[in-house]
């Protein structure tokens, strides 16, 4: 197997200039910055709760190592940590991984506990995961009932031999 190369990527806050190249933030109710509308192109919105773990995904020295990134074609998905902070890794959905621009255009973002966002159709994504050793991670999370038949996977350090370390705050 060829040697994949590791990328530290630094996390940010979530903010709505900084995420509208992957989706929206929930704004208050008629204000102009209430666009985060949900779509759901086969009528099967759901909501529930969904968990990470820690130990679902690898670590590095500084951070959690993402070696594939996930996408939905068919809705939107919101989601927020209900009980801890955590990473998240997005790139906007025309990015097919063939050019390094692609590459150059993966962000990481640090969630707090009780932040939304919503990823806008087609948003490759990894997380959000847990930000302490050993966590689990609730989620509240709106997004179409039939995902699974709609899961779109990047591998990136398989197929591309990219990885990117995301750098956890404090480490």
């Amino acid at each position: 197997m060829p040697r994949v190369r590791t990328i530290e990527l630094a996390t940010r806050p979530v903010s709505a200039a900084a995420f509208a190249p992957f989706g929206r933030l929930p704004a208050d109710e008629g204000t102009p910055g209430d666009t985060a509308d949900l779509e759901f192109r086969w009528n099967d919105g759901h909501l529930n709760y969904i968990a990470h773990t820690w130990e679902e995904i690898a670590h590095g020295r500084r951070g959690a190592l993402c070696d594939l990134l996930n996408r939905h074609d068919t809705h939107t998905q919101a989601l927020m940590p209900v009980n801890a902070d955590a990473i998240v890794v997005v790139a906007p959905g025309q990015a097919d991984f063939s050019l390094p621009e692609h590459f150059e255009a993966v962000a990481a973002f640090l969630v707090r506990r009780y932040e939304c966002f919503v990823l806008d159709v087609g948003t490759w994504h990894w997380g959000p995961f847990p930000i302490e050793e050993g966590g689990t991670i609730r989620l509240l999370n709106a997004q179409g009932r039939g995902y699974a038949k709609d899961n779109g996977i990047a591998w990136l350090a398989r197929d591309h031999g990219v990885q990117y370390e995301v750098v956890i705050p404090g480490a």
